[in-house]
C-alpha cells in the first residue's frame, strides 16, 4: 500500500489530534492540572511531527504506529518523545547511572490523562473503563521504564478497570498512589 497525502487524511489526522488534546484537557482540569492540559502535545502541530501523521493517517490508531510498522521507526515519534515529559520515553538514557528515573508526579498525572484520552479517540462509543487495562496489559512487556513507575500504571489501570473514571481521576487519589509508590 502506498502512503500519500491528501486532503482527506490532512483534515483527518487534524481533527483526530485536536479530539485528542481538547479530551486530555478536560481530564487534566479534572486532575487540576489544567495549564499541563492546554499545552499538552503542541509539538503535534509541528511540521516533523504533522506531515507523517497525515501521510500515516487511518484514523483508527496512531499514524505513529502505522509509520513504525512501515519503516520500522517513526521521525515523528523520535521528535514527540524528545519535547514531551509525560512521555516514560522521555526519561530513558542509557548513559545516565539511573536509566529510567522515576518522572514526577506531574507528569505522571499528565500521562494518564494522555493514555485515557488517546484511548478515548481512538475507540470513541466503544471506549470504557475496561480498555485502558487491556490495552497496557498488551504493550506493558515492551514498556522501558522505572520498575516503581509500572507498577504504579498498572496499579492505576487496574483501579479503572474495577472502580472507573470518577475514583481515578482525582488529584488526591491519584496523588496517595503515586507516593505509595514512589517511597
Amino acid at each position: 500500500m502506498e502512503y500519500h497525502i491528501s486532503i482527506k487524511k490532512f483534515f483527518g489526522h487534524l481533527h483526530t489530534v485536536n479530539v485528542h488534546r481538547w479530551k486530555v484537557f478536560c481530564l487534566c482540569c479534572k486532575v487540576g492540572i489544567p495549564l499541563q492540559g492546554l499545552m499538552h502535545d503542541l509539538s503535534k502541530y509541528s511540521p516533523e511531527e504533522f506531515w507523517e501523521g497525515v501521510k500515516y493517517y487511518q484514523g483508527d490508531y496512531s499514524p505513529i504506529r502505522k509509520c513504525k510498522q512501515v519503516n520500522g521507526y517513526s521521525r515523528a515519534w523520535l521528535h514527540h518523545k524528545g519535547r514531551n515529559k509525560h512521555h516514560y520515553e522521555y526519561w530513558y538514557d542509557y548513559a545516565a547511572p539511573v536509566i529510567t528515573p522515576m518522572i514526577p508526579f506531574k507528569y505522571y498525572l499528565e500521562m494518564v490523562c494522555d493514555s485515557l484520552a488517546a484511548g478515548m479517540t481512538y475507540q470513541g462509543k466503544e471506549w470504557n473503563q475496561h480498555y485502558q487495562l487491556t490495552y497496557w496489559n498488551r504493550v506493558k512487556d515492551t514498556a522501558v521504564m522505572d520498575p516503581k513507575l509500572f507498577k504504579l500504571l498498572e496499579k492505576t489501570y487496574k483501579v479503572l478497570d474495577k472502580e472507573g473514571l470518577k475514583k481515578v481521576l482525582n488529584k488526591k487519589y491519584l496523588k496517595s498512589l503515586y507516593e505509595e509508590h514512589t517511597e
